[in-house]
């Protein structure tokens, strides 16, 4: 009998003793949450994304061939549904507007002009989502995006989406509200400005001529060669209009863009719906260069100008080469200003 009081005795203060540690390992554990709370840490943590608009989270379909990630979100309208990561100071959402070509077209120059406005926040790399990374998953994707606050819009720029030929649908499958930019040039000065970025980095390459053409004799164009194909505009249009209805696209000419970039970024801000915030006071004309430059920002000792590798000159291309180039894509640019409403007078 007294062993039996003894033992009830035992479990009963074991009891107590292990309801106090449980206590006191509770209350560890809560003090170390809300100290990495307090200090900003809980942000990182891993959370679930929800559709506010529906409590049905479907998956993109991968009709493009890329097998689905686990990690992609919804298949429409993913930043409708306000599907952001959030914290004291913003969120990151998908971009509402992308600048989508065209390359050496002046789409670094208009990504630093827009980035003046102070409801732009943008990549400053080019992210390469939907031609190269796709399948890393939106998630992955939305994490690269800079934090916006209320009001502001986000963006990035990969001049290479609009010759790929899976990335509108793609796009469109982020969200068909998303806003896009077009920077197109003279295509065949494009050709040119494309060949001289190339050779400064590989001196041994061929001439532009032989590139150009498959037989100079005949002179049949190659448009195999991406210095060629990209200028072929209105071809890689088509395949947006597929997808986004024309208003959704804005095509901005790279010859005004250095001539009058003030204009041009008039028309870029009432497009994005922002107030005309970027105006000719922030530009100058650099002689030098050959284009515009920013005037000198608050807090900056200098003027900003785009790198080296912008105004560098170009060779000298037999002009019977450049003729026979600009014969080539007159069709495809009188189709463009039809397609578009714009004549932006390369003919």
């Amino acid at each position: 009998m007294g062993c039996s009081k003894w033992r009830a005795a035992f479990n009963f203060g074991h009891l107590k003793v292990q309801s106090k540690l449980s206590v006191f390992f509770t209350m560890i554990i809560l003090f170390t949450y809300l100290f990495y709370c307090l200090n900003g840490y809980c942000d990182s943590l891993p959370r679930p994304v929800y559709d506010q608009q529906s409590n049905s989270q479907t998956r993109l379909t991968s009709s493009d061939g890329i097998a689905p990630s686990p990690r992609r979100l919804g298949a429409h309208d993913a930043h409708d549904a306000n599907m952001s990561i959030a914290n004291s100071f913003g969120s990151k959402k998908f971009p509402q507007a992308i600048i989508i070509g065209v390359k050496k077209g002046g789409t670094r120059a208009l990504l630093e002009f827009l980035r003046i406005h102070p409801d732009v926040r943008a990549v400053g790399s080019e992210p390469h989502f939907f031609d190269r990374f796709y399948d890393k998953g939106l998630e992955w994707y939305r994490n690269l995006m800079p934090r916006t606050l209320e009001g502001q819009i986000t963006m990035e720029k990969t001049p290479s989406y609009f010759i790929t030929k899976e990335a509108p649908r793609r796009v469109f499958s982020m969200s068909r509200h998303t806003k896009l930019i077009v920077v197109v040039r003279d295509p065949v000065t494009r050709a040119v400005s494309d060949y001289t970025q190339t050779l400064s980095k590989s001196p041994g390459l061929p001439s532009f001529q032989s590139l150009a053409f498959r037989n100079t004799t005949t002179g049949l164009i190659d448009t195999s060669w991406s210095a060629v194909r990209i200028g072929i505009y209105a071809k890689h249009l088509e395949n947006w209009l597929r997808f986004f209805p024309l208003s959704r696209l804005l095509f901005i000419s790279g010859e005004r863009l250095v001539m009058d970039p003030a204009g041009e970024m008039g028309r870029v801000q009432d497009f994005l719906g922002l107030k005309r915030v970027v105006t000719d006071k922030h530009f100058y004309f650099n002689q030098t260069k050959g284009f515009p430059c920013l005037k000198k920002p608050e807090g900056s000792s200098r003027p900003r100008c785009l790198g080296k590798s912008k105004g560098r000159p170009h060779p000298q291309i037999p002009s019977e080469v450049l003729l026979r180039l600009r014969d080539f894509y007159r069709p495809f640019n009188l189709k463009l200003y039809q397609m578009t409403g714009h004549n932006f007078g390369w003919d």
